[in-house]
């Protein structure tokens, strides 16, 4: 399994400002495909529900840590 990670340090309101808009542009992205391909899936309810809360707190200027991991799985998709 390959696995990439990306951290955002958060030190000023600008840094925040910038997560605060990667979040937002992130979980919209997702809630538009998970609409478009899974309409329906609780699965995808499910991680709307986790980005909502992390996008709702990225809107607090506050300092902190954004952490990004994706892990790749050695399998192809179904379908």
């Amino acid at each position: 399994m390959d696995k990439y990670e990306a951290v955002f340090e958060i030190n000023s309101k600008t840094d925040a400002h910038a997560v605060e808009l990667l979040m937002e542009r992130l979980y919209n992205s997702l809630r538009e495909e998970s609409r478009t391909l899974r309409k329906g899936s609780s699965d995808s309810t499910e991680m709307l529900e986790q980005f909502e809360t992390i996008r709702n707190a990225t809107r607090k200027p506050m300092p902190g840590r954004l952490i990004l991991r994706y892990e790749a799985r050695d399998e192809a998709f179904e379908g």
